[in-house]
């Protein structure tokens, strides 16, 4: 299990993150969502012992992970910014990879080269930005660590490279018993392939739920009406959203109860769908309320 203890990180006098607490828990992916700057990397590299929190810590098996070469040994970090040695090609990164992990594998890494059409001899720096993501996934996976943290890992993989990558990150933790916690701004991805998530919004995390949970949770509704409506007509119905044109009404309620269905249906609709909100839909309702007039921008 990982377990994030109240992790509060700063930077002279700007607070990336604080407060945050939240639990990892065995055989499962985690998956970090918030805006750019919100402090998912700063989350994950003080995780992966990295950074030093001014408050908390994070533990992975009940150790401390930070200046814990230990507990490194359990983990494997895969950057937003990859970096290579100028020479370096996947077979020469493997080897240094398998000085290091106890569990490396040259089998799971030669499997995992043929699977995604790398080249192992060549230069990393040669390859393009999706294939060096590729190679790094390759090397993760060839470790065997207990614990992969992952930032942006989807980042320039193709559709089908992606596919490939999700069915790997399934297959690996029912095999090895590991922990996933990664993060991505593809929220689509994250709500097929985790079961477990964080929305980091304002340095807090405001949001912590199973993918499962966040879909019962929410409601959305679309309403036809035989007339015109507006607000009003929903003022004794507490909502997240209202969106209304015409005779139509999109409501999203962040409670979805009997009783608030009731009130629905008292307003008399000739039509009701309902919709289950996105992992993407829960994530900008839960973001700060902040409304754009888009046609004003190029007067």
């Amino acid at each position: 299990m990982i377990e994030f203890k109240n992790i509060t990180k700063k930077f002279g006098d700007f607070t990336a993150i604080e407060g945050i607490t939240f639990n990892v828990e065995p055989s499962s992916i985690y998956g970090l969502i918030g805006y750019n700057g919100a402090g998912k990397t700063t989350l994950l590299k003080t995780a992966a012992g990295i950074y030093k929190p001014e408050a908390g810590e994070v533990l992975m098996d009940g150790q401390n992970t930070f200046d814990n070469n230990g507990v490194r040994k359990e983990m494997f970090y895969i950057p937003d910014d990859l970096y290579f040695p100028m020479s370096a090609t996947p077979h020469s990164m493997a080897k240094f990879y398998a000085d290091y992990y106890p569990n490396f594998s040259w089998k799971t890494f030669d499997n995992l080269i043929e699977l995604f059409g790398l080249s192992a001899k060549k230069r990393i720096r040669g390859f393009s930005k999706g294939m060096q993501r590729q190679t790094e996934i390759v090397l993760g996976l060839a470790s065997k660590p207990k614990y992969l943290l992952l930032d942006e890992t989807f980042d320039g993989l193709d559709p089908q490279k992606r596919d490939i990558t999700k069915k790997l990150f399934l297959e690996y933790i029912a095999e090895n018993d590991a922990s996933i916690v990664i993060s991505s701004h593809n929220l689509a991805e994250l709500s097929n392939l985790c079961d477990h998530a964080g929305l980091i919004n304002g340095k807090h995390l405001a949001m912590n739920c199973s993918v499962y949970d966040i879909s019962q949770n929410y409601g959305k509704y679309r309403l036809i009406f035989d007339r015109d409506i507006t607000s009003e007509d929903f003022s004794g119905i507490k909502y997240r959203s209202l969106d209304i044109d015409g005779k139509i009404a999109t409501i999203v309620f962040d409670n979805n109860s009997i009783e608030e269905k009731q009130k629905l249906n008292a307003l008399h609709p000739i039509a009701v769908d309902e919709y289950k909100l996105t992992l993407e839909e829960v994530f900008l309702n839960e973001m700060e309320d902040k409304k754009y007039d888009i046609t004003k921008i190029f007067e």
